[in-house]
């Protein structure tokens, strides 16, 4: 009998111990015993550059089945992540591998690929310190990172010379992937987004029969006229679609250069370049308009005053600042700022509050920590939350441990007896995920 090997039972393994030490040790342990098809499984399932095009694999009820080797699944994987094989060739296709496979090593290694969740609580953040621990960098798992901005008061030095002025837009951020002809959308963190079709279905018609060899990336801010209506679809795993929601375009560069992580040409050549793609009739896209101040002048200063005075008077969260000339990197750059009335940080939640008053037997408060600048920040967030979330997250708190929550401030403020920082008035904004205990 053909069969994927000891992969299936590893995942068993991993599956059957939630300690973060145990399931350390089983990958230490594979690396090891140099398990080059384990780990290439956990590259094809946890890469989020790569797709297969199917948004439904079924489990197998039955044990039965010769066995497939896992080559023969490889050489399956590939076809669908290339989109040699779509529509009903590729379910055709996925059925007849399904059949062929043991029950075991269908649905707890070749369905999980597909479906790019191994469910076993093993990510590239478990992996690739081990990886690296171990210097095994052909068992790295690629990291999905966008260019991110820091805060522009806790980078005074950094406001001179030549700037371009856009709106910080509320919205949801979008990563487009257009590649042979496939538009593939993902979050910041390189989760893939399923909701907004009428926007990739425009892409398809605009850019995806047009040559762009080796692919092309569009970064952007889904926007609707209401964010928490757009939170909710974010938050969908069906189809359900955001029809409201348009791209907000503000960068492109060729797929190389983002797998890489760095661009060749300056922020003025790409926006040029995105003005010439994206067409201003566009139903559902539209382009950020930019703005260029010298700040090493005082009427580029006025300029730079008025236009946030604005931004915020319209309702926007403040204004991005980015470098005329400067490239696009793949990480947190001081090439691009923000600026905004109120600070909005990333915090891990470490623990739960239960609350007093009305609020008895529902969530009282997260306890946040993480860093921010180089700030080590750990805050109570007590404000923002719904009656409806207090209820549901309260129910829930064992597995908000750990997520990822958005939150709003008026400033980042020093504690006088630790070196510890903390927020002025915080307010819960959003998990980054699409339900508790899956992060985006």
């Amino acid at each position: 009998m053909r069969s994927a090997g000891e992969s299936p039972s590893i995942i068993k393994e991993l599956e059957s111990n939630n300690s973060r030490l145990f399931k350390e040790d089983v990958i230490m342990r594979e690396i090891a015993n140099d398990n080059t098809n384990f780990f290439t499984g956990c590259r094809m399932a946890l890469d989020p550059l790569v797709t297969y095009g199917v948004k439904q694999v079924p489990e197998k009820t039955e044990d039965s089945g010769k066995g497939l080797s896992f080559g023969e699944f490889v050489d399956l994987a590939t076809e669908l992540r290339d989109r040699t094989l779509t529509g009903h060739a590729a379910r055709d296709a996925i059925i007849n591998a399904m059949d062929q496979s043991t029950q075991q090593d269908w649905n707890y290694w070749y369905r999980r690929i597909l479906i790019k969740d191994l469910k076993c609580g093993v990510s590239e953040r478990t992996i690739n310190p081990l990886v690296k621990k171990t210097k095994r960098d052909e068992f790295k798992i690629p990291v999905f990172t966008c260019m991110l901005a820091h805060d522009s008061a806790n980078h005074e030095k950094k406001m001179v010379g030549k700037k371009f002025l856009d709106n910080k837009l509320d919205g949801v951020r979008v990563i487009t992937i257009i590649l042979n002809g496939v538009v593939t959308m993902y979050s910041r963190n390189g989760k893939q987004f399923i909701n907004f079709g009428h926007v990739e279905k425009e892409l398809e018609d605009l850019l995806g029969k047009e040559s762009h060899e080796g692919g092309i990336v569009l970064d952007g801010e889904m926007v609707s006229s209401s964010f928490q209506a757009l939170m909710k679809q974010v938050h969908r795993k069906d189809n359900v679609e955001a029809t409201d929601a348009k791209y907000a375009l503000f960068d492109i560069l060729p797929l190389d250069e983002f797998q890489t992580g760095v661009s060749t040409l300056g922020c003025r050549a790409r926006h040029k370049q995105l003005l010439e793609t994206i067409p201003e009739n566009s139903d559902n896209m539209f382009v950020v308009e930019k703005v260029e101040v010298d700040l090493d002048t005082q009427e580029g200063q006025t300029m730079f005053r008025g236009y946030n005075k604005l931004a915020v008077e319209s309702g926007f969260e403040g204004i991005m600042i980015k470098d005329v000339d400067a490239l696009y990197e793949c990480r947190r750059s001081h090439y691009m700022l923000k600026a905004k009335p109120f600070i909005e940080v990333s915090l891990s939640v470490v623990d739960t509050e239960e609350g007093t008053g009305r609020n008895v037997g529902k969530l009282g408060a997260l306890i946040c920590e993480g860093k921010d600048d180089g700030k080590f920040i750990r805050v109570n967030v007590g404000s923002g939350l719904s009656d409806e979330q207090r209820e549901t997250f309260w129910t829930h708190k064992e597995d908000l441990i750990n997520q990822i929550a958005e939150v709003r401030a008026d400033a980042i403020t020093k504690n006088q007896d630790s070196e510890e920082y903390s927020l002025r008035f915080p307010r819960f904004k959003t998990f980054r995920g699409f339900e508790i205990g899956e992060k985006v």
